[in-house]
């Protein structure tokens, strides 16, 4: 499917608990370097006509305010944990603002998630105000977000599929242990890999930074950036200074483009 020009913003690149953690006095969330700071992962994704997030954390508003996304299409979900689900209510900004339902794309799991947490939403009877969404269920089968292409993979977060997606030349995965070898064929080929890398010690449901390491490695991606970053992996500078090339953390605000000539900025 071919791909639009796209810009990849970081809105988050912190694991559930964020960086810094509530009451954490370590070197990481004490730490002066704005690129410690993490907000719980999520990306925006861009062409030149449409605007789409992945995954509404429970820092959402703040991450829409800091990026000053004024319009939104829709919504895309890579799974139903809470640091991935708990800002959707704030959409009725955009309900508002563009005076339309706002579009959710996701697995038939995440879409049951959502419905249980945001029942209200979803009620038959609705009070004025509350968010207004149209479910999309989505599968492993590739489809189009306006002029967007998505082909979402499905990696595995110990027991829970979790989709990451496929657009264009980027792949994003986060949550994930595991990928299979049929969904690592849909990796190949891609020029920029983003995936989760919570820590070094090993953790039973996400990749530790060896082993996201390895994942790249082994699908011989050329440029590679972790997320979903825990406190426990240490500064960024000191982690990325002994990163191969190639390779390195995401952080919050980073901006990659993809066009005829990938670039990175921040915003």
């Amino acid at each position: 499917m071919k791909c639009p020009p796209l810009t990849i913003t970081f809105l988050g690149t912190g694991t559930s608990s964020g960086v810094p953690m509530i009451g954490c006095t370590c070197e990481v969330c004490t730490s002066a370097d704005k690129k410690d700071n993490r907000l719980r992962s999520s990306i925006l994704v861009q062409s030149p006509t449409t605007t789409f997030v992945v995954d509404t954390t429970p820092d959402f508003r703040y991450q829409m305010l800091r990026a000053g996304v004024k319009n939104l299409d829709a919504v895309l979900f890579t799974h139903p944990h809470k640091d991935h689900i708990a800002g959707l209510d704030d959409v009725r900004a955009y309900n508002y603002l563009q005076q339309r339902t706002m579009p959710v794309y996701a697995s038939q799991m995440t879409i049951d998630g959502l419905m249980r947490e945001f029942a209200y939403a979803f009620a038959d009877k609705r009070y004025p105000g509350v968010p207004q969404i149209e479910l999309n269920s989505i599968t492993d089968a590739p489809f189009f977000i306006g002029d967007i292409p998505v082909q979402p993979i499905t990696v595995w977060h110990l027991r829970m599929p979790v989709y990451g997606f496929r657009f264009g030349s980027f792949t994003y995965i986060t949550d994930a242990n595991r990928i299979d070898a049929a969904e690592r064929e849909k990796i190949r080929g891609s020029h920029t890999m983003v995936l989760n890398a919570l820590r070094n010690e090993p953790h039973i449901s996400h990749f530790t930074l060896q082993e996201a390491m390895t994942v790249v490695r082994e699908l011989e991606v050329p440029h590679a950036y972790f997320t979903h970053i825990s406190h426990q992996l240490g500064l960024q500078a000191a982690v990325n200074a002994d990163l191969p090339q190639g390779m390195e953390l995401a952080y919050d605000g980073l901006v990659l483009r993809f066009d005829a000539q990938v670039s990175r900025t921040h915003m």
